[in-house]
């Protein structure tokens, strides 16, 4: 009978093991599939820093990143595209009816010019007549005699949304070449020594200078307590009344409590205040 007895108790235990097993297997499940990210190309290097991260400790999720422009991006995710839109654009009034926005870093928009520019610092107001075209040669600002080559990005770009925001020269812009992405931009100002351009301070490498703004250098601290004026925020665009995916809510989740403000710094970006 005992013999019976061990039998039964241990057929039981087996299938509590077998049962707990298949309740494990169950909860991961829910963390496996693709997380679909599509827009703005400043966002590169950031969400490429929290996708690594992310896939590293979530091996069973896989996120896209698609780099079509912060405008493509917001229609994408309206259109059921992808499933969070990437924008270096807070959302316009007419897009906010059935869009949400969640502002996840920030970001200085530096305005760079050849390293043998020898400007070191510019007003908004300077920099606003640069490109409208009311100064055309840089001895006017102090430089040399030479004229000015006004670099920017196409009309569906974030950065030069915001700016042409900041500095209000919304249409105004005499631009001499519109580019299609930040690389380009840099690339650019780096070869033509009277060139200026704005690119996102992340992506500034040293082969263009950054300019400081109303004597203020554009640093993480001078962008997170608002002293550098000309910034922006990088947002991620949901869908209102339609809930993520299980993966991706909980990416979005991950991005939004704090736990990746270290990477969102790593990137070259700055957190926002919790």
């Amino acid at each position: 009978m005992k013999k019976i007895v061990s039998l039964l108790a241990l057929v039981g235990l087996i299938s509590v093991i077998i049962t707990g097993c298949g309740s494990t297997s169950s909860k991961k499940s829910e963390t496996v599939g693709t997380v679909s990210t599509d827009g703005s190309t400043s966002m590169e290097k950031v969400i490429g820093y929290l996708s690594e991260a992310y896939m590293e400790e979530n091996p069973d999720v896989k996120i896209t990143y698609n780099p079509t422009g912060s405008g493509s991006g917001i229609q994408a995710v309206g259109e059921g595209r992808c499933d969070i839109g990437l924008s270096s654009r807070d959302l316009k009034d007419e897009e906010k009816s059935e869009l949400s926005e969640t502002v996840i870093a920030i970001d200085g928009i530096a305005i760079i010019v050849n390293p043998e520019n020898q400007i070191s610092d510019l007003t908004i107001e300077q920099i606003a007549a640069l490109y409208k075209g009311e100064i055309t040669n840089w001895k006017e600002v102090g430089g040399n005699d030479a004229p000015v080559v006004l670099i920017g990005r196409e009309a569906a770009s974030g950065t030069r949304d915001g700016f042409e925001s900041i500095t209000d020269t919304e249409d105004l812009c005499k631009y001499s070449q519109e580019l299609t992405s930040t690389g380009d931009v840099i690339q650019t100002v780096a070869s033509n020594p009277n060139a200026i351009g704005y690119a996102s301070l992340a992506s500034v490498k040293d082969t263009v200078k950054a300019v400081d703004v109303e004597g203020v250098t554009p640093t993480t601290e001078t962008i997170q307590n608002g002293e550098y004026k000309i910034q922006r925020n990088f947002v991620f665009v949901t869908k209102k009344n339609t809930e993520l995916s299980t993966p991706a809510k909980a990416f979005f989740d991950f991005v939004t409590s704090g736990s990746a403000d270290d990477l969102i710094i790593k990137a070259g970006a700055v957190p926002v205040a919790r």
